[in-house]
């Protein structure tokens, strides 16, 4: 619903929330923050949260300035007078943090983030690295990085995706993992549990074909293979092993005797290990028999005293039939927390298997393309992984589900990094100007702050030539604006100008005269040719913006803040490693 407007109720809700922000946050209240007040008092509103983000600018923008220009006691009046509800101390304190674990000894706790190496992390595995990390480090407990990679079938594992995961989970918990696994390598483990339940008579091998077992599931009728020996079964479960023993892929699967009784379907004698004829990336063709997620996992907590799983509610039942086995065989199941689903609005639904297809086919350039919700990408763009831990922990562990806009990890990550960005001029549609100087005295050059806060981050220093005309440029927008009003700009930090239609201008006083508009600009020593990736609005193209950058000391990888536009990446080039470009971070 592009065409959107809000109402006259909408637009007091905005002022009221950006006059309260700005009053709470002395003059620098954000979009994000308004937004959550607003979707919080009017749910109704959530439909419209991408283009009410995008109608918030202007009133944070005079709130903001208000306190500025007129100090708190101004923004109070205007709340007085329009909405002295907001004034109002809040009762519910927001509570900061990850809730207490349950059962949980200190120095015990023993936590695994378990992902499928089929790709890269996504930003949605990063909520388990993040979580799970933190509950580790509150508890001074371990934390066990297992890659789940016994489907060498469907979702097969990427031999470059293990480092991948490895780096990602680093990066964002701040520290390795204690443990680290590979479920294929710990194949003896599962294959020597299978082999015990079976004699125990805890599971069965089932004969059937999948058609026939879904009927007898549907109606609830036990299988004929439940009737077999674990004698017979065992036998059953070496010819599944056997290369020689007659079965093939689909003929033979194990099952855990739960029994048909069960209202929930999914627990009727679930699957726990069935063949696979796909040779594995990491152990080949050693194994006949393999796993399911449900069986290994299962053996694998057991095995590592997991004490707490932290997981999606998706998986639920997953839980359920974990637990089964469990009495079976007398252990004790680790206390389990779950989290609802978080939808990004930006990034909509996604798959690691779809995004490979897509990158194969050409569509995307690679795991961390700008436009993709990898956690390469985001770090590529310049996200900080204190921003990430900040957003997942600020939603916690509610069984919810949610839709987030961007804006929300953007509020978290500017916060983070705009202290430590320099800023660089960074000039589209570049327009030459040929300013006359005469009369005016310049300096040999001007020192521009590196950041209007930061004084220790020092300045630029541009040099000025000892002529009388000097060549700048400046936006081709900023240019039209100028001649349809009248001529007047300043050039930042510099010099009050008038320009004129043929590209021309005066140099007219140095110290600011009046309140004409302020522009960026570069002169022509300092411009340097460069190129800005930026997704498209849809997140479906990469533009390439080409502009002039200032001449920087930087090196590839600092993040900046361009003048007016918002924060990038400085990026070599692997094609030509002496030229750069700049990644779009967010504005």
């Amino acid at each position: 619903m592009s065409d959107w407007i809000p109402d006259e109720d909408t637009i007091r809700l905005i002022r009221k929330y950006a006059m309260q922000n700005a009053l709470e946050y002395d003059g620098k209240g954000q979009a994000a923050s308004v937004q959550g007040r607003i979707l919080g008092e009017v749910a109704e509103l959530r439909q419209h949260a991408k283009h009410l983000f995008g109608v918030l600018g202007p009133a944070i923008e005079e709130a903001n300035q208000l306190w500025n220009d007129e100090g708190a006691e101004a923004v109070t009046a205007v709340l007085l007078a329009e909405a002295p509800d907001a004034l109002e101390k809040r009762v519910k304190e927001r509570r900061e943090g990850l809730p207490e674990l349950p059962n949980a000894v200190k120095g015990e706790v023993i936590l695994r983030f378990a992902p499928n190496p089929n790709g890269p992390l996504t930003i949605g595995h990063s909520r388990g690295v993040i979580i799970n990390s933190q509950y580790a480090e509150m508890y001074d407990g371990k934390m066990i990085l297992r890659y789940d990679d016994t489907d060498a079938k469907i979702k097969r594992p990427d031999l470059k995706a293990y480092d991948w995961i490895k780096e990602d989970f680093t990066w964002l918990a701040g520290v390795k993992p204690d443990i680290i696994l590979e479920a294929s390598a710990r194949m003896p483990e599962y294959m020597a549990h299978a082999k015990q339940f079976i004699a125990d008579d805890y599971m069965y091998v089932c004969t059937c074909t999948a058609d026939e077992f879904k009927q007898l599931r549907i109606d609830q009728q036990e299988c004929p293979c439940r009737a077999n020996s674990a004698l017979k079964n065992s036998d059953l479960w070496n010819q599944m092993n056997d290369t020689e023993g007659g079965f093939n892929e689909g003929d033979a699967v194990v099952r855990v005797r739960t029994g048909m009784e069960h209202k929930n379907p999914a627990l009727r004698d679930w699957p726990a290990l069935r063949i696979q004829r796909a040779s594995h990336p990491k152990v080949g063709d050693k194994y006949r028999v393999w796993p399911l997620l449900d069986f290994q996992s299962a053996v694998e907590d057991h095995v590592q005293k997991v004490t707490h799983i932290i997981r999606g509610k998706d998986l639920m039942d997953s839980t359920r039939k974990q637990k089964l086995l469990y009495e079976m065989a007398g252990w004790n199941y680790p206390e389990t927390l779950y989290w609802g689903r978080v939808k990004v609005h930006e990034f909509g639904g996604f798959s690691t298997s779809q995004m490979k297809i897509d990158i194969e086919n050409g569509d995307f350039n690679g795991w961390d393309d700008p436009r993709l919700p990898t956690v390469r990408a985001l770090r590529r763009r310049g996200f900080s992984a204190a921003a990430m831990r900040k957003f997942w922990i600020e939603l916690s562990l509610t069984q919810k589900d949610i839709s987030v806009p961007l804006a929300t990890l953007i509020s978290h990550n500017s916060t983070e990094i705009d202290s430590s960005t320099p800023r660089l001029s960074f000039i589209q549609n570049p327009v030459m100007l040929a300013l006359n100087c005469a009369g005016i005295e310049l300096p040999d050059a001007i020192d521009i702050p590196c950041h209007p806060l930061e004084k220790e981050m020092g300045v630029r220093n541009w040099a000025l030539p000892r002529d009388s005309e000097l060549q700048v440029y400046i936006e081709k927008e900023d240019f039209d604006i100028a001649i349809a009003s009248d001529g007047k700009i300043r050039l930042k930090d510099f010099a009050d100008i008038d320009v004129s239609e043929n590209k021309g201008g005066v140099v007219t006083s140095m110290p600011r005269s009046d309140e004409r508009p302020i522009i960026h600009w570069l002169t022509e020593e300092m411009a340097t040719n460069h190129t800005l990736l930026r997704p498209d609005e849809q997140g479906e193209q990469l533009d390439e913006i080409k502009g002039l950058l200032e001449k920087n000391p930087h090196p590839s990888g600092t993040i900046i803040q361009l003048e007016r536009i918002g924060f990038a990446r400085l990026e070599s080039s692997e094609s030509e490693p002496s030229m750069t470009r700049m990644i779009w971070t967010h504005s």
